[in-house]
């Protein structure tokens, strides 16, 4: 039996060029096929102007640009092939009447979310997580949004278990809510490692404590926040091409390729930590970066999104959008701003999976 898997370039997950793997059928034949015609290196003289071009070309002026790594000629470990599994989406309870194969929505207290799979994917590998009114506290909550690579195994897996770790350590150190959040991502990470399941997952959280908000992200799923008006992004991809990450990589016997215009870890994976990814777990860390801070009135909202969206739609023009159906309107409509984001992104031509999860952050102050 043959299977085959494909993966779009511009995806996390990436499986390397024929030429780099080992045949996985074998045929009879009269006579051994012919060599395949010799192919112009990536970086040979005649396309170096273009490829330079290209990955130094930012996301946008609202998204800034990543630093490219140098080229650097060093010894290699062997490249490794990343298995992607495909998992179904039958255990999910998607809070909707609609198929939960193809999209997700709900709107609950202070927060609205809509997900929607990508036109060239399988199965929705995007999953949330919402909690309010933790330990009986009304400003109590916890918030995330989950991009899973190689399936829906691990999102699905987090979603399920990355609150509950989370509040369980900020329970017992809620002085140190950033400290908190790191272990319950790390607990989450080597509790799923433990399981017989593939793929991995980005991720960002948002934590409401006595007052306090802790975002959180492993991946490039991000979170912006309205300050006023003025999107002010709270976390930081997690890419190969960050100057400090790949000399992470780099440090513990890794390599970063460039593979079709995308940095990628050993030539496989597009982001640089995740929870999961078995395979590439020495240099794919689950450790999240974190940032806390007073919720203040000046903070409006929140959004939580995969880069489904953000890849598509600027910072600040996602803010916008929001305000106009969140902000000094009589009646706001979050779930409304989440669905404009959403066809925002798909007119521009987003295939990937998208997930929007707006958050009022007015509702949380204490």
């Amino acid at each position: 039996m043959h299977c085959a898997v494909a993966s779009l370039p511009s995806s996390p997950m990436f499986t390397p060029s024929p030429r780099n793997l080992s045949p996985i059928c074998c045929k009879t034949a009269t006579s051994p096929p012919p060599p395949p015609p010799a192919s112009p290196s990536l970086f040979a003289n005649n396309n170096t102007k273009h490829i330079r071009k290209l990955l130094n070309r930012g996301d946008d002026g609202d998204l800034g640009s990543s630093k490219v790594p140098p080229m650097l000629k060093r010894k290699r470990p062997m490249r490794i092939d990343v298995p992607v599994a495909s998992v179904g989406f039958e255990d999910v309870k998607a809070k909707s009447d609609v198929d939960s194969s193809n999209w997700m929505e709900f709107e609950g207290e202070g927060y609205s979310v809509y997900c929607k799979r990508g036109k060239r994917r399988g199965d929705m590998e995007d999953r949330y997580s919402a909690a309010v009114g933790l330990q009986g506290d009304s400003k109590q909550a916890f918030f995330a949004v989950f991009d899973g690579h190689g399936g829906a195994g691990a999102a699905e897996f987090a979603a399920k278990n990355l609150e509950k770790n989370v509040m369980k350590e900020v329970s017992k150190q809620s002085s140190e809510i950033a400290n908190a959040v790191k272990q319950g991502y790390l607990t989450t990470d080597s509790d799923f490692l433990k399981e017989d399941i593939q793929g991995g997952t980005c991720c960002v959280t948002a934590v409401v404590c006595k007052g306090d908000l802790a975002v959180s992200n492993a991946g490039d799923c991000r979170a912006v926040m309205s300050r006023g008006g003025v999107a002010e992004a709270l976390t930081v991809d997690h890419r190969p091409s960050l100057e400090d990450e790949r000399e992470r990589i780099e440090s513990l016997g890794g390599y970063v390729d460039c593979c079709h215009g995308f940095w990628r870890v050993h030539g496989s994976l597009a982001v640089s930590r995740a929870i999961g990814d078995r395979h590439l777990k020495q240099w794919v860390i689950a450790e999240p970066t974190t940032k806390v801070f007073k919720i203040r009135p000046e903070c409006e909202f929140l959004i939580l999104a995969s880069d489904g969206l953000w890849d598509n739609v600027g910072n600040q023009e996602a803010v916008d959008v929001v305000r106009s159906h969140c902000v000094d309107v009589d009646r706001p409509e979050p779930f409304s701003a989440c669905k404009k984001l959403m066809d925002l992104a798909l007119t521009r031509g987003s295939l990937d999976d998208i997930s929007i999860m707006v958050i009022q952050l007015t509702q949380f102050i204490s």
